[in-house]
């Protein structure tokens, strides 16, 4: 089995957090996820997202998921 390749998906969450204002701990309670496993997410560490979390978080930050991931090239 090959190795795994590691992921060109950016999480932008620091911003997101920044620009509303709110603390992971704050988002982890409204999103209804823990704390480590934002963290894990914020600091790229993550292999995956399920999509109803990653729609819980749109709906608290009130974006898009573009506004929360991006590819970096390489």
């Amino acid at each position: 089995m090959p190795p795994e390749e590691p992921h060109r998906i950016e999480v932008r969450l620091d911003r997101l957090l920044a620009e509303r204002g709110m603390t992971l701990t704050e988002l982890a309670d409204a999103v209804g996820v823990t704390v480590v496993n934002l963290s894990v997410l914020k600091n790229g560490r993550a292999k995956a997202i399920r999509f109803s979390t990653l729609t819980r978080l749109c709906q608290v930050l009130q974006c898009q998921p573009g506004d929360l991931l991006q590819h970096r090239p390489h």
